[in-house]
C-alpha cells in the first residue's frame, strides 16, 4: 500500500510543476527530497512520529523524527535536484548541527518517559535526478551527536553508538 502513496504523491508533485506556484523553485525541491525520505524511511522500518518539527524558542527545525529499532531518531533531510560535485549532505554545517540539537533537547522534555531514550542523529541526503526516474537517496546513520557543552551538562539523552 505504501507504494500506491508513493506513486501517487509523486505523480501529484510532478503534476503541480505544470502550474503556478506562490513557493520558490528551493523550497519545492525540499518537500519533494523530504516526501522520498519519508518513504524511503518507512521502507526501511523506521516508525515515523513526527515531521517538520519546530519549537516556538528555537530558530529551525527537524524534517523528521522517527523511531528505528528502539532508538529515537532526529532525521535532516537534504535534497538536491541533480547530482552535482557536492553532495547535499555537506550542507548540514554546524550552525545547522546547533539548531537541530537545540530544537531536538525541546522535544524530549515533552516526552513522558520514565527513561531518556537513546538517541540518534541522521542525515537522509536525496538527489531527484531526472524527472521520471527513481531519485537516489542515501541515509547517513549517526552523522553527528550530542557534542556541545550544554548538551553535554543536561544529561537527558544517551548517545546511540554507531559505526558505519
Amino acid at each position: 500500500m505504501i507504494w500506491l502513496i508513493r506513486r501517487v504523491a509523486r505523480f501529484l508533485g510532478a503534476a503541480s510543476k505544470h502550474f503556478r506556484s506562490a513557493s520558490p523553485e528551493h523550497l519545492l525541491t525540499a518537500r519533494c527530497g523530504e516526501m522520498e525520505a519519508y518513504f524511503y524511511l518507512r521502507s526501511l522500518g523506521y516508525r515515523i512520529v513526527a515531521k517538520n518539527y519546530r519549537s516556538a524558542r528555537d530558530h529551525g527545525e527537524i524534517d523528521i523524527i522517527g523511531w528505528d529499532e528502539g532508538v529515537l531518531c532526529f532525521v535532516e533531510v537534504k535534497t538536491h535536484s541533480k547530482l552535482g560535485m557536492v553532495p547535499p549532505e555537506i550542507a548540514v554545517d554546524a550552525e545547522k548541527k546547533s539548531h537541530i540539537r537545540s530544537v531536538a533537547r525541546r522535544y524530549g522534555r515533552h516526552l513522558r518517559t520514565d527513561q531518556p531514550p537513546t538517541c540518534r542523529f541522521d542525515v537522509v541526503s536525496v538527489v531527484l535526478g531526472e524527472e521520471g526516474r527513481e531519485p537516489t537517496i542515501r541515509l547517513h546513520k549517526g552523522a553527528f551527536s550530542w557534542k556541545s557543552v550544554d548538551f553535554a551538562r543536561s544529561g537527558f539523552y544517551r548517545q546511540q553508538r554507531h559505526s558505519s
